[in-house]
């Protein structure tokens, strides 16, 4: 049997070979557990600047152990005080809007990230998921 791979094929193979996505070993069953690794980073207290870095670094290291879920809590942001600066955006200066946007925002990130599930449990959660690819 010759088939010809189309030009699809093709392509979806070189992005294959070309990123970190790994394939799971379905015989070894313990390869398959480490892969279930889940991940939590708390950002109370933390300036904008300080949780996007820290965002940003927590995300490439759990990338890099091949951790598959990861919590992120920013909490609510009921305590903010940006609501008394007129200069500063009230849904941006939150961590809770913030640090979503940043993650979205940076290509680099999203390259390895599978999903962003900001709508977990729901819109007033001080918390949500990335899913990160393999």
């Amino acid at each position: 049997m010759n088939k010809k791979l189309s030009n699809k094929d093709l392509k979806d193979w070189k992005n294959f070979l070309e990123s970190n996505e790994k394939v799971q070993n379905k015989d070894n069953p313990e390869e398959q557990i480490k892969f279930k690794k889940e991940a939590t980073i708390d950002l109370h207290g933390f300036s904008l600047d300080q949780a996007n870095s820290r965002v940003e670094k927590f995300i490439i290291d759990c990338f890099e152990k091949k951790v598959l879920k990861l919590n992120i809590i920013t909490g609510k942001g009921l305590r903010s005080k940006v609501d008394k600066n007129p200069y500063q955006s009230k849904n941006l200066g939150i961590l809770k809007y913030s640090v979503p946007e940043f993650i979205k925002t940076n290509t680099d990130l999203m390259k390895i990230i599978k999903k962003i599930d900001d709508q977990t449990d729901n819109k007033n959660s001080g918390f949500f998921s990335v899913f990160l690819k393999l």
